[in-house]
């Protein structure tokens, strides 16, 4: 079989499926009539642009660029009604990413806190005026690395 209808088996497969690992790639390509190594799969998703995203519970899955959830943000945590602490407004996360929204000025004051309590999946923070840029651990759940933030900010205040 040709290249393109690999490539073709390739795409469809991943637009359709939840698939985590190469090998269960390779096993759908494979119920497709595809039987592909694991060095052209990974050339071929190179090629493609498909790249592994975490998803709202914890999974990673493999994504083509035109996907919706390929940009999307996966968890937004909006705490205005009870922030954890003065000036915090939101925090939104993608993949290994998150940003914390605040009121201007305090961006800086809080992200000290969190670097000072070191809240588990954090990795670390860079702080603007009114944003705080986060980098998460991948291996931890969003859901649960918000909480550890939220805590951690509630600790210090």
């Amino acid at each position: 079989m040709k290249k393109n209808d690999r490539m073709a088996a390739l795409r469809a497969v991943i637009a359709r499926k939840e698939l985590s690992s190469q090998e269960e790639v390779i096993q759908a390509l494979a119920l497709e009539g595809f039987t592909v190594t694991q060095s052209t799969l990974s050339r071929d998703m190179n090629k493609l642009k498909i790249v592994k995203k975490m998803v709202s519970d914890g999974r990673s899955i493999y994504l083509l660029p035109e996907e919706t959830l390929y940009k999307r943000v996966y968890q937004a945590y909006t705490l205005a009604d009870n922030p954890p602490v003065p000036g915090f407004v939101s925090m939104q996360f993608s993949g290994n990413m998150g940003v914390i929204k605040t009121k201007p000025g305090h961006a800086g004051s809080i992200a000290y806190h969190l670097d000072s309590a070191m809240p588990e999946g954090v990795l670390g923070t860079i702080a603007g005026d009114d944003t705080i840029f986060v980098v998460i651990n991948q291996e931890i759940p969003i859901k649960q690395v918000s909480e550890n933030i939220t805590a951690a900010l509630k600790s210090n205040h």
